[in-house]
């Protein structure tokens, strides 16, 4: 063969053996980034993560602008807006901060983020994940099962009450009709409740009616603690934050008087916020963590500490209500106006929310967690600047 067709045939053939050498490889990736216990979150250069500093810059710039008006710096208006109190609450609180996550790394930061303070419904996600932990070991059987296969403690022996499952109060669609800690689940009585009193109504179909409600959420913690059979803060302890490395300054506080008891033993019961008080009391970053366990599918490291499939289902619009899962708000489309809670966020994206706007914000599009706390306004204020800085 001349040496001229020899080098062409070489030519030719040399992508396919680069192709056999490697093709059928797996495609190499890096591993997800995971911050250490402690004060040693790794920082990023935005332009490392692809994002644009400017941009990025002018999106904090206006966080920083934004403090909220609804929760006054030492709680004065908290029973002006939710009535009576039950439980504790602080003197101060920090002012608006947040954090910026891409990657798992930290590309933004912005007022007193390791100040432990009430988080008011960003509990109830919180909550919603002790629920899905209850079910993967075991201790719930199924979802839709009746809430009265497992509890006998005369809160579902009801007509009304014995056909909620515990899919309906992760719904927020119980329709769970009683007392609870003093407060009552129709939320009538202006000292009681308020701002927030309701006018009286037809109780409906469990699984049929949405409707936000504490007490029917602290209904739903009472049950977990009979199932666990220990305090939820410990179990949230144990499963949840010292897994994911968080500080030692949060806390789960009850009320006073939310005694159950527990096979002999009285032990305190949490409430899903801090509407009357009490309530999960956590620094931003804490929360920056909580978040990026979701946007991790529920992985920590080598650890699985919730399903892949819990936090699909979580995240999964329900038949009633706006867009909700699990205790957990979702970016789906209204059914009947097409309209995005987040109109510049990808429809993928959810959050855990809390008065005062306190925000946890997942993008699994874009690898992104947002916490923003103590603003005025939609969340999508901030989330359209900081995507606008986002170049792939």
């Amino acid at each position: 063969m001349p040496r001229l067709q020899r080098k062409l045939r070489l030519i030719y053939l040399f992508p396919v053996l680069v192709c056999l050498a490697s093709c059928h490889r797996p495609a190499q990736t890096d591993a997800p980034y995971f911050p250490p216990k402690g004060d040693e979150w790794a920082h990023r250069p935005p332009a490392k993560v692809g994002m644009n500093a400017a941009l990025l810059d002018s999106a904090v710039a206006f966080a920083r602008t934004q403090e909220t008006t609804q929760m006054t710096p030492n709680f004065s208006t908290q029973e002006e807006i939710f009535g009576k109190l039950l439980g504790p609450m602080p003197t101060s609180r920090a002012k608006t901060n947040g954090i910026v996550l891409r990657h798992g790394y930290i590309v933004a930061e912005w007022g007193d983020t390791q100040r432990a303070d009430p988080t008011y419904s960003v509990a109830k996600s919180v909550l919603s994940t002790v629920l899905g932990i209850s079910i993967e070991r075991g201790l719930i059987p199924d979802i839709h099962d009746p809430v009265a296969k497992l509890i006998h403690d005369g809160g579902y022996e009801s007509a009304q009450n014995r056909s909620i499952t515990w899919e309906h109060h992760a719904r927020q669609t119980s329709e769970w009709n009683g007392e609870l800690w003093g407060k009552n689940s129709d939320f009538v009585g202006k000292e009681a409740f308020g701002k927030g009193e309701r006018k009286p109504r037809t109780l409906q179909q469990p699984g049929t009616y949405y409707e936000y409600n504490d007490v029917r959420i602290n209904r739903l913690a009472l049950s977990l603690l009979r199932l666990w059979k220990k305090p939820l803060p410990e179990v949230v302890r144990d499963e949840i934050m010292n897994p994911i490395g968080a500080s030692d300054t949060w806390r789960y506080i009850a009320y006073p008087n939310a005694v159950a008891d527990v096979d002999g033993k009285r032990m305190l019961s949490v409430s899903g916020g801090t509407r009357w008080g009490g309530g999960l009391w956590v620094n931003s970053r804490d929360e920056a963590r909580f978040g990026y366990l979701f946007l991790r599918q529920g992985r920590w490291k080598d650890r699985q500490i919730i399903s892949a499939d819990w936090v699909k289902q979580a995240t999964t619009r329900g038949p009633v209500g706006p867009s909700y899962g699990y205790l957990w708000w979702l970016n789906t489309p209204d059914p009947s106006t097409g309209r995005k809670p987040w109109p510049d966020a990808p429809a993928s994206s959810f959050a855990a929310l809390g008065a005062g706007q306190n925000t946890i914000w997942i993008d699994p599009e874009h690898d992104i967690v947002i916490v923003w706390r103590w603003h005025n306004g939609n969340p999508n204020d901030l989330i359209k600047r900081v995507l606008a800085a986002v170049n792939n």
